[in-house]
């Protein structure tokens, strides 16, 4: 019983300290972290969320807390971001998404989504075209880099020269590649492998295929922008080649590219609602 925890009368005052120490820290323990441990099995839903081209996990939370309200939430730090500078390849992009996944999975987590906006919206996209660990939904954010029209106008030079070092066994020579985001461009120094694996037209990178080679028919929200440069091209070139799904739905809202994941945010919070399990 609680109050035999201190009638032992012939302790001396530094062992009655030591208890009321222990007391407290056990108090403190059941009380803090008791709660919190509940809340998290509250959600029967986690998100992986990933940020778009130069940008950083930090650029994307606020995004995330959106959504909290229905699901948890992980950021990751993407290849493309700001600091990275395309430090890994594409599968390897794709293998960090997956550890985030069986971790949300081993955590007990029944639905997991991906969510994505720009870059990271393909990078959604490809997922799913892969043999990875399912995931129960995606939704792209205004999708971004685009290799296969970036290769059809005007940059075929610098993918072609990748890829043929790839070819001579060459893969981790040092290539220059000017890099394309939103009209703003940037030159970025690449071994040609990690090049080849995300400037490859019919590669990773090309959304239409990723979304014709699903290998599940995963419900997918796309989220354009009326002022998105895709805007006129997304539905066609993505939505329409995704695997029939009832849950699929192509939304345009009134934004930029870059203002569309918080214009939509609303919009996108009751999509999940009806994909995450009760």
């Amino acid at each position: 019983a609680w109050p035999g925890f201190f009638m032992e009368e012939k302790m001396s005052d530094k062992s009655k300290i030591i208890k009321y120490l222990q007391f407290f820290c056990l108090w403190f323990c059941i009380s803090f972290f008791a709660p919190i441990h509940a809340q998290a099995r509250e959600k029967n839903c986690a998100i992986v969320l990933m940020h778009g081209k130069w940008g950083t996990a930090q650029s994307i939370y606020l995004l995330g807390k959106r959504y909290d309200e229905l699901c948890d939430f992980k950021t990751l730090e993407m290849p493309w971001s700001k600091r990275r500078n395309y430090d890994q390849a594409y599968p390897q992009a794709l293998d960090d998404i997956q550890t985030q996944v069986k971790e949300f999975r081993a955590q007990g987590y029944q639905t997991v989504v991906l969510v994505g906006h720009s870059f990271g919206a393909n990078a959604a996209l490809a997922y799913v075209s892969t043999v990875r660990e399912k995931v129960d939904a995606v939704v792209a954010l205004a999708p971004g880099h685009d290799p296969f029209f970036m290769y059809e106008h005007g940059q075929s030079e610098q993918a072609d020269m990748a890829q043929a070092l790839v070819n001579e066994g060459k893969k981790n020579e040092m290539v220059s590649i000017l890099d394309n985001n939103q009209g703003v461009k940037s030159s970025f120094r690449m071994t040609a492998e990690v090049a080849w694996s995300y400037f490859d037209p019919n590669g990773l990178g090309n959304m239409s295929l990723s979304a014709s080679h699903y290998l599940t028919p995963v419900p997918t929200m796309i989220v354009v922008g009326d002022s998105d440069p895709g805007f006129k091209r997304y539905r066609a070139f993505i939505f329409e080649k995704l695997p029939q799904n009832s849950l699929n739905q192509y939304l345009e809202v009134v934004a930029t590219h870059k203002s569309t994941p918080e214009t939509s945010a609303t919009q996108v919070l009751e999509w999940l609602r009806k994909i995450v399990a009760p």
